[in-house]
């Protein structure tokens, strides 16, 4: 074979060789316990291998979950809450001691212990709404959890990240190539991505193209979709089909920009809620997880990454949960691609084995016992009573554009009592409202707005009035006024 062909025929293999045998985009689940009644760990577990779901990543190190997680093929990754970042950037032994607590006990644990392969210090502490509150303690956090994990020789085998917020990196012309980090960032940023360079760890960000929907006029709802009919965007010669690739290119350009050009990104949370606002439903959550699942196993990735996709990609999220903050929005509560009981909102082959998400099994439920508003007594302080009851329970999904928005006055009163009735575990003295509730055993839900039964649960827990007022943002209490004191 002459010289000259033999050469073009090694670039050749070289080059197919490295189409062939790329790693494929891994798919994984954020799982969120702000639940007033979690479906229980092992339960779960059990729901994660029905659906060969073998990627989980954790907001915090909640024991029971951590314990469930023992013995199974999941690789987890354990998060560090916020709150936690100032003690262990300035103590390395609070470090070490976290490490210990968190970590290297559940390693070893009954059936080959927890796959551990993350710690990610922080839940996405570079959020704008936080301001300085957290970030200028990021680096010295990071470093102290990893001196920890060499300390117990763990370097190997888990790598330290940090999830980084949907609003970290912008463009204000909304053009992918001018993307950068805020200014406020930069510095730690390069801080960082020095620090993941050195130990060969990806880059966790939040990729939000519901937000984006929300706050951007300019993006419509067929381009977050991934409908092939959507107008594309422009860039110089490169063309945009989806809002997914226009928030990653943004991304993608913010790194090269300081100079990490070719670092992995993992997109730690992307998804769609299905309640709590316009657009937030099962049907346009569907339409948007196809497209996500196709676009990412494609491997066709960006116009600025071709053939380079996220390392990995984990929805946000597996379970809805009736605790989460809502100060961005009541659809916050409902980002599950589960129901709080487990059971699958639609259809999705995410790519794993299974064509179809199988539901978790044997629930437990509370007796079928709803708490409603009774018709025979003065109502005139009834709206006072539901925002009330509504200030702690969840009344998410009475909001505009909602499943239950069609229910009027007095229906919506009726299922604010029955959220707090539930809630507390359907205690009788909960479902009270100075005489103006009552309890039946007929179901008040319609075709649309679903009034739920609790799930029987060791970790529920009552929540007393005294403390109803104290855990709800102002812009929170505005839409419950709104919702429940109109008639």
């Amino acid at each position: 074979m002459p010289p000259n062909l033999c050469l073009i025929f090694f670039f050749f293999f070289i080059n197919l060789s490295a189409l062939s045998f790329s790693p494929a985009s891994a798919v994984g689940f954020n799982w969120g316990t702000a639940a007033s009644h979690p479906l229980p760990p092992v339960k779960v577990v059990d729901l994660l291998n029905s659906n060969n779901i073998t990627k989980i990543k954790l907001i915090d190190p909640n024991p029971l979950v951590l314990q469930a997680l023992s013995g199974s093929n999941v690789q987890v990754t354990v998060g560090i809450p916020n709150l936690m970042l100032k003690i262990l950037n300035s103590s390395r032994k609070a470090a070490e001691s976290w490490v210990h607590d968190n970590v290297t006990r559940y390693l070893s644990g009954g059936a080959g212990g927890v796959r551990i392969e993350y710690i990610a210090v922080g839940d996405e502490p570079f959020l704008q709404t936080y301001g300085d509150q957290y970030y200028p303690y990021v680096m010295g956090a990071v470093a102290n959890i990893q001196g920890a994990i060499a300390k117990v020789n763990l370097e190997s085998r888990i790598k330290v990240v940090v999830p980084c917020s949907y609003d970290a990196f912008l463009s204000e012309s909304g053009l992918p190539s001018k993307g950068h980090f805020r200014p406020e960032l930069n510095k730690t940023m390069i801080q960082l991505l020095t620090f993941l360079t050195t130990h060969r760890s990806p880059f966790f960000a939040t990729i939000s193209p519901y937000l984006i929907l929300r706050q951007n006029k300019n993006i419509s709802l067929d381009f977050t979709l991934f409908k092939e009919t959507a107008r594309p965007h422009n860039d110089s010669h490169r063309t945009y089909k989806n809002t997914f690739e226009l928030s990653y290119d943004t991304l993608v350009a913010a790194l090269s920009k300081i100079g990490f050009s070719m670092v992995d990104i993992v997109v730690a949370q992307i998804g769609w809620p299905t309640d709590g606002a316009g657009n937030a439903n099962s049907s346009t959550a569907e339409t948007f997880m196809k497209g996500l699942m196709d676009f990412i196993h494609s491997r066709s990735g960006t116009p600025l990454r071709p053939r380079r996709p996220p390392l990995e990609t984990y929805i946000l999220s597996l379970l809805d949960e009736d605790q989460r903050n809502i100060s961005t929005g009541p659809f916050e509560r409902h980002w599950g691609v589960f129901t709080f009981d487990g059971q699958a909102k639609y259809h999705l082959n995410f790519g794993q084995g299974t064509k179809s998400l199988v539901n978790a099994q044997n629930v437990e439920y509370l007796s079928p016992k709803w708490c409603v508003l009774n018709n025979n007594k003065d109502l005139s302080n009834a709206s006072a009573s539901a925002l009330e009851a509504c200030s702690v329970a969840d009344c998410t999904a009475l909001v505009p554009g909602a499943s239950c928005s069609d229910i009027v006055w007095p229906g919506n009163i009726s299922y604010a009592f029955n959220s707090y009735y539930q809630q507390n575990d359907q205690r009788a003295d909960s479902c009270d409202f100075g005489g103006l509730a009552l309890i039946t055993t007929v179901d008040p839900s319609n075709s649309n707005c679903r009034f739920p039964v609790q799930i029987r649960t060791s970790n529920s827990h009552s929540l007393d009035a005294s403390s109803l007022l104290k855990t709800i943002s102002l812009s929170a209490l505005f839409w419950l006024s709104q919702l429940v004191c109109h008639q």
